[in-house]
């Protein structure tokens, strides 16, 4: 094996997620999967050709970076809508290219309509409005401003679409607010649509609104946590196991995980009770231990706040790391299990036998969200599909 460490991605799991997104909205909405953070970490070049087979031809980004490594491994036909970065040099290259792009300042949107003449071709462009988020976005006061503008160069622009970003809708300490921000997403829509401007998109929902604000799903969703088979929160996770539970049937989680995140064991030793593990002192034996080594560290994503905390899996039971976790590696207490060797593999997100080592878990310990974890992981790390 080249590499110390592989992820591997089941089709049959992101499939799953998508069919169970799908059935959440009743509209038909066109179905844009977010795969910014290197699709959460499963690999852009990776999932895309995967998503595709399940159906999905539109892909939000971040920033240009991201959206040049998705045109590489995109099908012809298949849309790229970049929801942040997006430097003035870099514009010409988005509408060159076809790639629609949020606006959300009038120093990008004069700087698109400038490239757009230049080019002699339009700016597929998503008008982000503010309304209560508080972070990118035309505000209401600039609203008529900005409707004037993009009339008087309307040759400049594709209005791809009118959309906007609830701050928080995984929670319902947020109810309020959300509801406040759908009332006036509306409210800036018709007055968009008073002055001639109407998208092909309008578009709010996230993973969280979908599943909680039905009336979000709108003409396009943007679903990202939820493909992976994610939960936005656990609090949206457990609604749904009491809604099932109230429809008198037993309580299943619908979302599949699509990574898995495994490597091998390098090393067996047996090391006597009252010996220190790793660098420092900040494990001792208490008794004869049997370690097994294993070749990923925290140069892999695998954080140091695990040591002597984090579990993997061995022949299919949960053991735990000891001592520090070292850049390249990391010990295992291999003492409970039979005959442990080299080559033997070790499960460090996924499932073995009966047992799961899940991502939350991990978070339980560090105090991190499943986001942040799964964008953490290094993009050298081999992604492989599998069924």
């Amino acid at each position: 094996m080249l590499h110390t460490t592989y992820i591997e991605i089941s089709e049959s799991a992101l499939r799953n997620n998508i069919s169970y997104m799908r059935d959440q909205m009743s509209n038909g909405a066109r179905y844009s999967m977010v795969i910014k953070g290197n699709a959460y970490g499963h690999g852009i070049e990776t999932i895309i050709p995967v998503a595709e087979r399940c159906g999905i031809d539109h892909f939000s980004v971040f920033s240009v970076a991201e959206a040049q490594r998705a045109i590489q491994a995109i099908s012809p036909g298949g849309e790229i809508m970049i929801l942040g970065w997006i430097d003035h040099d870099q514009l010409a290259w988005a509408i060159e290219n076809g790639i629609s792009f949020y606006v959300f300042t009038f120093d990008r949107l004069t700087a698109a309509c400038r490239e757009a003449r230049r080019l002699k071709k339009r700016a597929r462009v998503h008008l982000e409005l503010e309304t209560g988020m508080h972070r990118t976005g035309f505000s209401e006061a600039e609203l008529e401003k900005m409707l004037r503008y993009v009339n008087r160069y309307s040759s400049c622009f594709s209005i791809e679409g009118i959309c906007t970003h609830y701050a928080g809708a995984e929670s319902i300490n947020n109810y309020t607010r959300i509801k406040h921000q759908i009332k006036q997403f509306n409210l800036l829509v018709r007055k968009s649509a008073k002055a001639g401007i109407v998208p092909r998109y309008r578009h709010t929902a996230c993973s969280a609104a979908v599943l909680r604000y039905p009336e979000t799903v709108m003409d396009l969703v943007r679903v990202g946590i939820a493909n992976y088979g994610f939960w936005p929160s656990d609090e949206l996770r457990m609604n749904h196991f009491i809604d099932v539970e109230k429809k008198g049937m037993n309580p299943f989680d619908p979302l599949d995980r699509v990574l898995s995140w495994k490597s091998t064991v390098m090393s067996v030793n047996y090391v006597p009770s009252g010996e220190y593990i790793s660098y420092g002192k900040t494990y001792l034996t208490n008794r004869d231990t049997t370690i097994a080594t294993v070749p990923v560290g925290y140069g892999y994503g695998y954080t140091r706040t695990l040591s002597n905390m984090g579990h993997v899996l061995l022949h299919g039971k949960r053991v735990r790391v000891i001592g520090s976790v070292n850049m390249n590696m990391l010990v295992i207490d291999a003492t409970d299990v039979k005959r442990p060797k080299i080559g033997d593999e070790v499960v460090l997100i996924g499932s073995q036998g009966e047992l799961n080592i899940s991502v939350s878990s991990f978070g339980d310990m560090t105090n991190s969200l499943n986001y942040e974890l799964l964008a953490r992981l290094p993009n050298h790390i081999p992604r492989k599909v599998v069924e």
